[in-house]
């Protein structure tokens, strides 16, 4: 199929027996899309008949843009620049779907899955998540909080013992850096916010820290390949970089989190979020790892040369803050399933007020470092972080459109969602973009999104 046809519409959901099975494109969808392209049909006309298709193949409604305030016309944009960005070889491809008052209005797959083997990308394209599989994995531990089997202010020395007595990297006046016992025990709360004194061995400019890391296995990639009792122990070992409780900071927070979940569920955090998200979502391409049969459907980076985790490879500990794998379709369920105040086809997952708890701000006025929690994630200002999403604090500030109180959170790989309650939206752009130009996409699609929107 040649690289850049639009409207080629696939299951949002498969049944549970159908699970990680691959759809595919009817033979008549493919001719009559290759006829509209050869006839020149005009991309606002493509847009309008295609973002929609029959609401058999999907589980929630569709519409077109314009019955849900929303600009076909302007919608295209959205491909063309993308497509712009695939011809300028910045980005190898993307997938783009966007909700709006609960039914699905756009769905597009633009430039490459693999540039370098020259396959198109499609819109069941799997996705190194990194980031955002921190969302995932703190839904699952809000649904422990609501059956009374942890509280945020749990000491998390309570489910793992060995991080009862841990100590803090600490700096004289002369520069030179000692180990203090911390002032106080991390709590699950901590883990949420992003405030345990956690970070990143493989980013953080501390020698003694990035030192500290790689010994004890905890950078990202050979975290994936040791046992979560390892994983533990050099957590254990390992200094903090902060005082608990004092500071945000980005870091290896949710990924203890996900042992926590593990520790209260007696099941791996694949199996657990599997069977209480997954499954029950209908999430049938979302996992910490990709099946040998569904190999040609990871999306690849530009350059091969980028430090990805290898999705191929099962892996012995799943990690909750940056292990995870999803289709646009898949992801766009739990977005909605959020945005509806915890519920999806009739069944609840969480209650309004945890969604409401988790989508509020939970800093304060705790500082972050080295970076506030939108400078981190998005390269702006404005946002706030609340219990695994990033939580806008108002209309202004950010330097991007958006509604107070809509919350995201974005992939170290290139991908991004956001969802916003004001204007009942939820988007999800997947790209394999890793580096310094993924936070420029992040706006530019939050951009292009927003002016589109109608009444």
């Amino acid at each position: 199929m040649p690289a850049g046809l639009t409207g080629l519409k696939f299951a949002l959901a498969q049944d549970n027996d159908q699970s990680m099975k691959r759809n595919r494109f009817s033979e008549g969808q493919i001719i009559e899309s290759l006829k509209e392209h050869e006839a020149g049909v005009s991309e606002p006309d493509r847009c309008r008949k295609h973002v929609v298709s029959d609401n058999s193949i999907h589980t929630w409604p569709s519409a077109q843009p314009e019955a849900v305030g929303v600009s076909p016309e302007r919608l295209s944009r959205i491909r063309a620049v993308l497509q712009q960005e695939v011809d300028a070889e910045r980005m190898p491809g993307a997938v783009v779907m966007i909700t709006r008052r609960g039914n699905l209005i756009y769905s597009e797959a633009v430039g490459f899955l693999d540039k370098a083997a020259g396959k198109p990308m499609t819109e069941d394209a799997i996705f190194r998540l990194c980031s955002m599989t921190k969302p995932l994995a703190s839904v699952g531990a809000m649904m422990l909080v609501e059956e009374g089997k942890v509280q945020l202010n749990d000491h998390v020395s309570k489910f793992l013992p060995e991080l009862a007595k841990m100590d803090v990297l600490a700096t004289d006046k002369d520069g030179k850096t000692t180990r203090e016992p911390a002032k106080r025990r991390m709590t699950i709360h901590d883990l949420f916010r992003h405030t345990a004194g956690l970070t990143y061995g493989k980013f953080s400019k501390i020698p003694e820290i990035k030192a500290a890391y790689t010994e004890t296995n905890l950078l990202i990639e050979p975290s994936r390949l040791i046992t979560p009792e390892q994983f533990t122990a050099g957590i254990a070992k390992a200094p903090l970089v902060r005082e608990p409780g004092t500071t945000f900071e980005y870091g290896l927070a949710v990924d203890v989190l996900g042992h926590v979940v593990e520790a209260v569920s007696g099941q791996r955090l694949s199996a657990f979020l599997d069977e209480r998200l997954f499954r029950p979502l209908k999430m049938a391409d979302t996992g910490f790892k990709v099946p040998q049969a569904n190999w040609t459907r990871i999306a690849e980076p530009l350059r091969k040369e980028e430090q990805f985790l290898d999705m191929k490879i099962d892996p012995s500990n799943d990690l909750a803050g940056e292990g995870g794998v999803s289709t646009a379709a898949d992801y766009l369920r739990f977005c909605q399933m959020m945005l509806n105040g915890g519920t999806l086809d009739g069944r609840r997952y969480l209650s309004p007020t945890t969604v409401k708890l988790m989508t509020s701000d939970h800093l304060g006025n705790r500082p972050g470092v080295p970076a506030s929690p939108g400078i981190s994630l998005m390269g702006l200002d404005g946002y706030t972080f609340g219990l695994g999403f990033l939580v806008r604090q108002g209309p202004g500030l950010a330097g991007v459109p958006g509604s107070e109180g809509e919350y995201m959170l974005a992939g170290y790989g290139g991908t991004f969602f956001w969802i916003d309650p004001t204007e009942q939206l939820a988007v999800v752009f997947m790209a394999q973009t890793p580096g310094s130009t993924r936070t420029y996409y992040y706006r530019m699609i939050k951009a292009l999104v927003a002016q589109a929107l109608g009444n």
